[in-house]
């Protein structure tokens, strides 16, 4: 009996991938996200390039020894974009990648535009665009990214809550979900806690004439309407009648900084330590580290508080339960009232908060070191490349030749054909030289205590909402 041809074998993961990120923000927990990756990568071999505004993180990127691209761009679409765009088309054609990583919407909408899927590429939202705004312009953003589904390979999440967000709000696409992570050895407790918090609170000029023992409330973030510190300032005169001589430390700079020292006003305790540096000391010196965002995907400034050992209060936004230890849960998002209700209670209670940051930490080295993060991402680039037709590459399924010809579909849109059709058996597991803690699979769903699952809702698998 005649035996059946195997099928060929993918192509091999290259031995030395070239990787190029895109990305822009080029500040704040996306450009720690593409840092932490980036040195990762280069420890493994690749050759990394970055496309990135000139400033900190390019140069940062290239003490590391990436290759950097300073790319101009605004951090807001504009009329700038198809020249922000063609810029793109320029660094791609230079660095000649093996696949392209996009961070965050303006890198997913200029990147992909340039493109257009002629290149394997993963696009990475790090929270959706069309949460960040309203009328017009959401729709706008959220039309755009279910157009631009068709040209990423793998639309990676930084949580499962904000990849049903995406499906839910019509994003077809073929989803990965890997937790977001942070580095374990640098977020970590220097000592005994008691002993720590007084180090730290004196090494800090800002805190000079703060009573040792007051009780001091950190929040860690861009000051910006996303980060919801308004919130958090409006409920800070419930907190302190309950617990006089309370202090709240915003750390960090932004567009509204100006309207929040209005807000916040002459007394009540609130003091700006602006940016800076090195946030490590600032979760050591607090009690409670406290995140009212408004949206996210993951935030990574409570990872980092609670691989210090610190106990923190989040809003109920995407990622937030999944950030957090078992049995915890977050607060209702724009909700004073709740808000000064949980950060008051734990104020108050000394031993609750000792018990709740030790299980902080233990549960972030489980499930949020970077160190997996990186593993699983590197995964997901051997099934994105192993999945491909010879390295001239393809082109998915016609979907960029379509798209140029008729242009993105009112809305609402999005059709089972707006995305290419999967490649590659459900489950099958890539060579991988790397230790993932869970196996990344084309189709099937990985638990959601892995840092690592997904889901295919173009295939009618396991990612529908």
């Amino acid at each position: 009996m005649p035996l059946s041809p195997s099928p060929p074998s993918p192509p091999p993961f290259p031995s030395t991938p070239r990787i190029l990120h895109i990305t822009q923000p080029a500040d704040g927990g996306v450009a720690r996200v593409v840092a932490d990756l980036v040195r990762a990568q280069l420890t493994e071999g690749f050759q990394v390039t970055v496309a990135c505004p000139d400033g900190d993180l390019a140069h940062a990127l290239g003490a590391l020894g990436a290759g950097v691209r300073r790319w101009r761009a605004t951090r807001s679409p504009g009329l700038a974009l198809p020249a922000e765009a063609h810029r793109i088309a320029r660094i791609v054609a230079a660095a000649r990648p093996d696949l392209v990583h996009a961070h965050s919407a303006k890198a997913g909408l200029a990147g992909r535009m340039a493109v257009r899927g002629r290149i394997p590429t993963v696009y990475q939202p790090h929270a959706w665009s069309f949460e960040a705004v309203g009328g017009v312009t959401a729709a706008l953003a959220l039309t755009w990214e279910r157009w631009a589904a068709r040209w990423a390979d793998r639309v990676v999440c930084v949580s499962e809550a904000e990849r049903l967000t995406g499906a839910r709000a019509g994003v077809r696409a073929r989803w990965q979900v890997i937790a977001n992570g942070i580095d374990t050895e640098r977020f970590r407790l220097a000592g005994p806690a008691a002993g720590t918090v007084r180090a730290a609170r004196a090494g800090l000029p800002l805190l000079a004439g703060v009573p040792a023992r007051a009780p001091l409330v950190v929040c860690v973030g861009r000051l910006c309407r996303q980060k919801g510190q308004d919130v958090l300032l409006t409920a800070w005169g419930s907190v302190v009648r309950r617990v006089p001589g309370a202090r709240l430390v915003l750390v960090g700079d932004g567009p509204d900084a100006a309207r929040l020292r209005e807000l916040a006003g002459a007394g009540e305790g609130v003091l700006f330590a602006g940016a800076v540096d090195d946030v490590v000391p600032w979760y050591r010196a607090a009690d409670l580290v406290v995140l009212p965002s408004r949206w996210e995907g993951m935030a990574l400034a409570p990872l980092e508080a609670m691989a210090c050992g610190r106990p923190v209060v989040l809003t109920d936004v995407d990622g937030a339960r999944e950030s957090l230890p078992p049995g915890r849960v977050p607060v209702p998002v724009g909700d004073p009232t709740a808000l000064a209700r949980a950060v008051t209670r734990l104020l108050l209670d000394p031993p609750l908060r000792a018990s709740l940051g030790r299980q902080s930490r233990r549960h972030v080295l489980t499930a949020h070191d970077v160190r997996r993060t990186a593993e699983a991402v590197t995964e997901v680039y051997r099934e994105v490349l192993g999945a491909g037709a010879p390295e001239g590459r393809r082109a998915p399924a016609g979907a960029a030749r379509a798209g140029a010809r008729h242009g993105p579909p009112a809305v609402p849109g999005g059709t089972a054909r707006d995305v290419p059709p999967c490649r590659g058996p459900a489950g099958r597991r890539l060579p991988s030289s790397t230790t993932s803690g869970a196996s990344v699979t084309s189709a099937t769903p990985v638990s959601s205590a892995s840092p690592v699952s997904s889901g295919d809702s173009a295939c009618g698998k396991a990612g529908h909402p």
